[in-house]
């Protein structure tokens, strides 16, 4: 039977003592760069397979991070744990994923994961924090990393956020910029169970580019919709339904803008001559139909809150960082100035 390759092989094979092999291959500073890289080549050559659990024990950690974030099967927060995966694929630490689906199960994940010292630090994505759980983050001993989550600057942790409010007026004064005055905004139904803000967010840069325009807010152009194509159709008919319907639509989601060129097929409507349609997150399916949409740096945006995460748990004394990440508008094929028709 094949003997397995330990630690005191690497080790007398890199003409090394086992501790400093150890330290070598756990990145310790306190090794040569040298030295480290002479033990790494001797255990690729030797194919050496760690023991993770004697790993673990030894360095009195878990070497797992938890995410905790609502809705894993909603586009935008699939990218964002994909940027997480990436920048922690080379690492040694495995994630403990939990999708939250209620404010119940949120407490007692926090609760739970946090407080038990079963992981070394976590990450949370777009999950709206109530009183308990706020609390909670303020006393427990690991770091924590936020990602687009709604108000949280009192909170002294790092953290990757979204000017929701700036995206949402960019894609406003995209359209009028176009020529666009009956301007639509069709956005998120609010959530019984957790208070989401990037929807209102959005609504609000909105209003503000309406504003600075001069055109007076219409409420019968805006509507809200559960974030599905199958609802975004039905409340965009409604809309263009009008006896002036709006030229242009401004979407809170690239899900929900998918709806509306449903609805406008339906209603045998060229996009972008006859209706303008910009969408909100550019996922990747944004691409592919050549939808103009407001760019959001999701995967960077994953991948940003795990680095800051690794810069936690390498030092305890890492000052807290909070970053903003910029929003664009990325023009395609979906947005026109209004057509030359007089009742447009």
């Amino acid at each position: 039977m094949k003997k397995n390759v330990t630690i005191r092989d690497v080790a007398r094979q890199a003409g090394v003592s086992p501790g400093t092999a150890s330290r070598a291959l756990n990145n310790n500073p306190l090794v040569n760069e040298g030295t480290r890289q002479q033990v790494l080549q001797t255990a690729k050559a030797l194919n050496y397979q760690p023991n993770i659990l004697a790993r673990r024990l030894s360095l009195g950690r878990t070497l797992t991070i938890g995410i905790l974030a609502p809705f894993f099967t909603r586009p935008a927060f699939v990218a964002r744990l994909q940027g997480i995966v990436e920048a922690l694929q080379n690492t040694s630490y495995d994630l403990l994923i939990h999708n939250i689906n209620n404010p119940e199960s949120r407490s007692q994940v926090f609760d739970e994961m946090l407080r038990s010292r079963r992981i070394d630090g976590a990450i949370i994505i777009s999950l709206p924090l109530d009183n308990e759980t706020r609390a909670i983050l303020r006393e427990i001993k690991i770091p924590v990393v936020l990602i687009d989550v709604p108000s949280c600057q009192d909170l002294e942790l790092s953290q990757v956020v979204v000017d929701d409010v700036t995206g949402g007026a960019q894609a406003t004064r995209h359209l009028i910029v176009l020529g666009h005055k009956r301007i639509a905004f069709l956005g998120d139904r609010s959530d019984p169970r957790f208070e989401f803000t990037s929807s209102k967010h959005r609504y609000l840069g909105y209003q503000q580019a309406l504003a600075e325009a001069g055109i007076p807010l219409n409420p019968h152009y805006v509507s809200e919709c559960d974030i599905n194509r199958t609802a975004a159709r039905e409340a965009s008919i409604e809309l263009l339904s009008q006896p002036q319907p709006p030229t242009a639509f401004f979407a809170a989601s690239d899900t929900q803008a998918l709806g509306v060129l449903e609805a406008a097929r339906q209603l045998h409507l060229d996009v972008p001559g006859d209706l303008s349609v910009i969408g909100y997150d550019d996922l990747e399916i944004a691409d592919h139909i050549q939808l103009t949409t407001v760019h959001q740096q999701l995967i960077t945006s994953g991948q940003r809150g795990a680095h800051q995460l690794l810069r936690h748990l390498r030092d305890e004394s890492a000052p807290i960082i909070k970053e903003t990440l910029a929003t664009s508008v990325l023009v395609r094929n979906t947005t026109a100035p209004p057509n030359n028709n007089p009742s447009s």
